[in-house]
């Protein structure tokens, strides 16, 4: 059985020593033996464990509870368990394949939203109105408002009225943020929309313009859950390995 000190881990790996220690005071990985002059003592299942806490934790997927699950089954494998690592690993990538189905179907729909027949001004409607009619709560229609998702014009007296082009843009608005896609994203589609309507949907979501601040991963959505599935495919592999 080959042995390795920190430093030597850590080189292979390509990591900062104190990278090591964190994975081991987090959980993450299996607790070293230490020697009477108390250096830690790593062995080849360390790295196994290493590699497939940089796989899980290399693209950041924070919605329905993605975050959690690959956490738990990065634990579940510094534990020893490593049947109980692969269990959590199938169904992580389950997740993952519908989160990206989801999405797909979002892009899916507002096209045929998009396509759909447009007639102008036939709905006339008032903010909570316009709540009972989509299912959406009021206190969203206003947050989407102050992002810039849309502009909606006030009768004299103040109110805001939603007409059919308000609806459908609010129809789009939904399907994707159900599909987790970021209020930035959508944002920056609408916009290029209105300039071209012929733009690649797909495309303008899944990329954000350079002088953006991207702070989520929704911004990228498609691009980090494919990269997500992959990384979950060669941690199957590492776990299969390590049970070997």
């Amino acid at each position: 059985m080959h042995t390795y000190r920190t430093a030597e881990v850590a080189k292979m790996m390509g990591i900062h020593p104190n990278t090591v220690r964190f994975y081991e005071k987090w959980g993450l990985i299996t607790k070293p033996v230490r020697e009477e002059n108390g250096y830690r003592v790593f062995t080849d299942l360390h790295l196994y464990q290493i590699q497939v806490v940089r796989l899980g934790f290399e693209i950041e997927i924070l919605q329905n509870g993605l975050r959690k699950k690959i956490v738990d089954m990065i634990k579940t494998c510094a534990k020893g368990d490593v049947d109980g690592a692969i269990r959590q690993t199938e169904e992580y990538l389950t997740q993952l394949e519908k989160e990206r189905m989801a999405a797909e179907e979002a892009i899916r729909i507002v096209q045929d939203i998009l396509q759909g027949d447009v007639h102008e001004n036939q709905l006339c409607m008032k903010r909570k109105e316009v709540s009972m009619y989509l299912d959406i709560s009021v206190d969203a229609l206003r947050n989407w408002e102050m992002n810039g998702l849309l502009t909606i014009k006030r009768k004299q007296n103040g109110y805001r009225i939603y007409t059919d082009a308000d609806i459908r843009q609010l129809k789009i608005i939904r399907v994707l943020r159900c599909a987790n896609y970021s209020l930035e994203a959508i944002r920056r589609m609408l916009q290029q929309l209105s300039k071209d309507p012929e733009s690649d949907i797909r495309e303008i979501l899944d990329t954000p313009e350079q002088e953006e601040d991207i702070i989520s991963v929704c911004d990228r959505l498609l691009l980090s859950l494919a990269k997500a599935e992959k990384n979950a495919g060669k941690i199957q592999t590492l776990l299969k390995e390590m049970k070997a």
